[in-house]
């Protein structure tokens, strides 16, 4: 079998995937895997996609990368009209793009607070607004990238959390609310993920030590490591494929045992 022949389980020949936040992180991981699977997957990001686009395409599969920015109520719109013309309707929606901030409610300013508001609220709204109306008529599958801050409290994480609880309850809304259109909604909920974003949290706090607080940060999940884009991306597949047609409204922990294990 070769690297763009699907897989008998999860197969996804046939599907458009729209993935936002796909130029990176668990966003790229799931574009790739996606792709494998057979999905013709659009990726909406404003950064530069073309490592992830250039690898699907070597690999034969169909990528296709537009520039969008996500709290922008009319580009999404004009982009998901786009993969349309281009692509096919759209299948699966994955909400990836986010952005974090480390700090308490009296080290976030306003305008940090507004900043991960439009992207991981009203982004993941406009997108799903999109994406339930492409899908309407049809069906589908939408995935929601939450966090385990949208469940416990994490230090310091003031704006993140309020952010990714939004994401969590906006998937139980759609899911509630779209079942008898035979659109399925659902949310993952990482812990800590080896993302570039982490790599740049310690560069920028720790300088010269960011090896030592990386081990500090993978101890504090109960099986002492973080996770990897491409373990998100495995369960992401099996929620936006037909083996999950029983499955919405419901919110996957994959956290390492972060949040029913600690102790």
């Amino acid at each position: 079998m070769t690297a763009t022949e699907p897989s008998s389980i999860h197969d996804l020949s046939g599907r458009v995937a729209v993935v936002t936040g796909g130029a990176s992180g668990i966003g790229q991981a799931i574009a790739r895997l996606f792709a494998r699977r057979g999905a013709r997957v659009a990726i909406l990001d404003l950064a530069d996609a073309s490592e992830t686009t250039d690898g699907i395409r070597a690999d034969h599969a169909h990528a296709l990368h537009l520039t969008c920015d996500v709290t922008n109520q009319h580009a999404v719109d004009a982009a998901f009209r786009e993969v349309a013309e281009r692509l096919g309707p759209v299948d699966i929606l994955v909400n990836s793009a986010g952005v974090a901030h480390v700090g308490n409610i009296e080290q976030t300013s306003e305008a940090d607070l507004d900043r991960v508001y439009a992207v991981n609220v009203k982004g993941v709204y406009n997108c799903l607004r999109a994406g339930v109306a492409a899908m309407k008529g049809r069906g589908g599958a939408i995935l929601n990238i939450a966090s385990v801050a949208s469940t416990v409290g994490i230090a310091d994480r003031f704006a993140y959390s309020m952010s990714k609880g939004a994401v969590l309850t906006m998937t139980y809304s759609v899911a509630r609310d779209y079942v008898h259109e035979k659109i399925r909604c659902n949310c993952v909920a990482p812990g800590r993920v080896h993302t570039p974003f982490v790599d740049g949290f310690l560069a920028k706090s720790y300088p010269g030590r960011e090896a030592e607080m990386f081990e500090a940060l993978s101890r504090t999940q109960p099986i002492g490591r973080m996770g990897r884009p491409e373990e998100i991306a495995e369960l992401a597949l099996f929620l936006c494929s037909d083996s999950a047609a029983f499955i919405t409204g419901s919110n996957f922990p994959i956290d390492g045992g972060f949040v029913s294990l600690k102790m």
